[in-house]
């Protein structure tokens, strides 16, 4: 019995220990006005400027093995959304064509780079790397990367090609820290979470929604010119494209509108007239071709495109754009 009651006093003094330390923890914490934080409420920068160094280093690499091989194994796991789909069905062509790998290959080098890292609350997470870029012309190559967990990788969803001086100045703290947009925010002359649906809606009728230029007014002027080749009729749909990865995002800009980054996706249906035959562009296309071209062919194709979306109203103005075929049916 002596050696029971023992044993429960030992077991009393522990748990009582435990209580104490407990309560001290909550009076010190209370005490200091310091609060328990949820990762997911609390207004966070989205990474280090290190890790998003090491980020688009990694991105690289993979790409460049990826270009060299025609593997798209190689980079999957270091892109999504938009990206995915156009380089994955980028590599699948390359590698039809050019089994033993990419002869032509050139590493992609990007100098000059600037990183705007948005603080915001809850995932995803993600920020924007903007660089010269040695391949694809004069450009500045805007990356958006990504990711809706701590524990996952890195990983491109967004990646347009601008124009030097195009990217926008980008409104941020006193450490340097950019503003996030909510994508329903009524704040701008089209919600973010409303562009991809408006423009598709604005390649089929038009409208003043967006500015003059190349991939708008342009390219409806261009869809419009090859709808009336002869012996070919040309059908176009267009469509928006905004769950999961594929969500726009957007940066606040120092006028105080926003970069808006955002994703389409496309069908043209080319059809001949009877006797008459569908020409295939180039061998890319006829790698990704299912079926035979007898009388029509529908390309399938994703855009990313990134605007700049004024404060209050005004047209949207297209920075960039990048738009890449994933697959063809022949009928």
């Amino acid at each position: 019995m002596t050696r029971e009651r023992s044993r429960r006093r030992l077991r009393r003094r522990d748990r009582n220990a435990l209580i104490a330390a407990a309560l001290t923890a909550l009076s010190l914490t209370t005490a200091s006005g310091c609060v328990v934080v949820h990762g997911e409420r609390e207004v966070v920068p989205a990474t280090t400027r290190a890790e998003a160094a090491k980020a688009l280093t990694a991105f690289t690499d993979a790409y460049n093995k990826a270009d060299k091989t025609y593997d798209s194994s190689v980079d999957a796991p270091y892109v999504t959304g938009a990206l995915a789909d156009i380089d994955s069905a980028r590599l699948k062509a390359g590698h039809v064509n050019s089994p033993s790998g990419n002869a032509n290959h050139t590493p992609l080098t990007l100098t000059d780079v600037h990183f705007t890292i948005p603080e915001k609350a809850g995932w995803p997470r993600w920020f924007v790397a903007d660089a010269k870029g040695n391949k694809g012309g004069d450009f500045r190559w805007v990356l958006v990367f990504t990711r809706s967990d701590l524990g996952e990788r890195w990983q491109v969803a967004y990646l347009t090609l601008m124009t030097p001086g195009t990217v926008p100045e980008f409104r941020t703290d006193e450490d340097g820290w950019a503003e996030a947009v909510p994508a329903d925010t009524t704040q701008l002359a089209v919600r973010p979470d409303e562009l991809s649906k408006t423009y598709a809606r604005y390649l089929q009728d038009g409208g003043e929604t967006f500015a003059d230029g190349r991939d708008t007014s342009g390219l409806r002027a261009d869809r419009k010119k090859a709808a009336e080749k002869p012996g070919l009729v040309r059908q176009f749909i267009d469509e928006p494209l905004t769950h999961g990865d594929y969500a726009p995002l957007a940066l606040r800009t120092e006028d105080g509108g926003a970069l808006v980054f955002f994703t389409t996706h496309h069908y043209e249906k080319q059809t001949a007239y009877t006797g008459g035959t569908v020409p295939v562009a180039n061998k890319d296309v006829q790698a990704l071709i299912k079926g035979e071209v007898k009388q029509s062919l529908t390309l399938e194709s994703i855009a990313n495109e990134a605007v700049l979306d004024p404060a209050g109203s005004g047209p949207v103005r297209m920075l960039g754009r990048v738009q890449g075929l994933t697959s063809a049916q022949g009928e």
